[in-house]
């Protein structure tokens, strides 16, 4: 008896239980893999790690004060180098092979078992991936858990230590993200099972990383004369690069969530162009109607607004439907960066919760709204919906303060007064840009 499961998008068969624990599951002749579907997912892995590498880098980098330009793109190179280790040692296995609803099992930590068998003309798959080789699929989701802890980063940018921030990422990473993303696109999650659909991280990333660092702004608290000091962007040349290389690379994010060469996999990658313009021309229309010009930074935050929102609806609606996802997220991602964050009195710096997190939250809702049964072959709870952005912006946000408080115990959290007036690249690196 056979069971349907949607992981990262991809409606794969599995047998009705206990599969992850039969060895033969894992290994498949290499007669089942497919060469197309194989070379969408790698190029696909390459363009989510090309998302951090460069583009977030030089996204945040481009946003930041000269003196903090080098420590800002160090932060997401170096996150990437530590969430890499921590995926191949820990991370995969909890969050990918099947134990309970809450947590994976251990039997692939330092990836063991991962294997390719030549002589018998073998290899291991994901058993929701069967028509790609296993370290494709690793890889793949190797690169959404560095994007994911690289967003927080833009939170606190300016301020924060190295050595603070990087325990913190791997702690949340294992312990925050690892959790959330095996019960949305665990074998055996409690979301998954509920019918919660997230296609490629609405939930997961954008949501998980942009309260966490909304959490990091609030106690890390405001940077040095925020309010009172002008503190306009070092280069907006950098950040519309990092944008463009973002767009480009989201097309790997949501149309490689498909996990397969196949007409979702083109539906999602239509409905993210389009939802992206949309909430680009949107948020450049509000600036307008509010009496501004149209900026180059409010371009950019628009597109990434509207990558965001359509993460988690990508493969599940109509390329109609992404249409309205992208007008409605530029609009209210364009309150949140702007209004929200001056009312309520919090310095997120880069406005990680602003587009990443609220944008998160209006995709993941929408998605709810606007699923196609057409392309789904089945329908969707709008409740589920709510209810998996509640259930992870709860663990989320208490676990952050949680971690926050433990990081500030050990290696504390933020540099000194004067040490921030000077600059980052100096003090944190010894380096600087001329």
């Amino acid at each position: 008896m056979k069971k349907s499961l949607v992981i990262g998008g991809m409606t794969a068969l599995l047998p009705a239980a206990g599969f992850a624990s039969e060895t033969t599951d894992w290994i498949r002749p290499m007669s089942d893999i497919s060469a197309g579907d194989t070379a969408w997912v790698m190029v696909s892995a390459i363009l989510v790690l090309f998302m951090t590498l460069p583009g977030l880098a030089l996204f945040y980098a481009g946003m930041v004060r000269k003196k903090n330009v080098l420590a800002t793109m160090v932060q997401s190179i170096a996150v990437a180098c530590l969430i890499s280790l921590l995926w191949m040692c820990f991370g995969y296995s909890l969050a990918f092979t099947s134990n309970n609803g809450f947590i994976g099992g251990t039997e692939r930590f330092f990836l063991s078992g991962m294997n390719v068998f030549t002589e018998s003309e073998q290899l291991t798959i994901f058993p929701g991936a069967a028509t790609i080789p296993e370290p494709v699929f690793m890889l793949f989701q190797m690169a959404f858990a560095v994007i994911a802890a690289a967003i927080i980063t833009g939170a606190f940018a300016e301020r924060i230590k190295f050595s603070g921030m990087l325990l913190f990422s791997a702690l949340w990473s294992l312990l925050i993200y690892v959790p959330t993303a095996h019960w949305v696109w665990g074998p055996d999650g409690w979301l998954a099972a509920d019918g919660v659909l997230d296609y490629a991280g609405g939930t997961v990333i954008h949501i998980n990383a942009g309260i966490a660092g909304l959490v990091g702004a609030v106690i890390i608290g405001k940077r040095i004369g925020y309010g009172k000091e002008a503190m306009p962007p070092h280069n907006l040349v950098l950040t519309l690069v990092g944008m463009a290389m973002l767009w480009v690379g989201w097309f790997g994010f949501n149309a490689g969530s498909a996990l397969a060469a196949d007409g979702r996999a083109g539906m999602a990658m239509a409905t993210t162009q389009i939802a992206t313009a949309a909430a680009a021309v949107a948020w450049m229309l509000t600036e307008r109607l509010l009496g501004h010009k149209p900026s180059a930074l409010g371009l950019a935050s628009g597109a990434v607004a509207g990558l965001v929102a359509i993460t988690p609806a990508a493969g599940f609606v109509s390329v109609q439907s992404a249409v309205f996802i992208g007008l409605i997220s530029g609009v209210i991602c364009f309150w949140g960066a702007t209004k929200l964050k001056y009312w309520l009195g919090y310095d997120d710096s880069l406005d990680a919760f602003g587009i990443h997190g609220i944008g998160g939250i209006v995709g993941a809702v929408l998605t709810g709204v606007f699923v196609s049964t057409d392309i789904t072959g089945g329908g969707a709870s709008l409740w589920v919906q709510i209810k998996s952005i509640l259930i992870t912006v709860g663990y989320s946000g208490v676990g952050s303060v949680i971690l926050f408080f433990l990081v500030s115990k050990i290696t504390g959290l933020r540099v000194e007064k004067d040490e921030e007036r000077q600059g980052l690249d100096v003090v944190l690196h010894g380096e600087r840009v001329e």
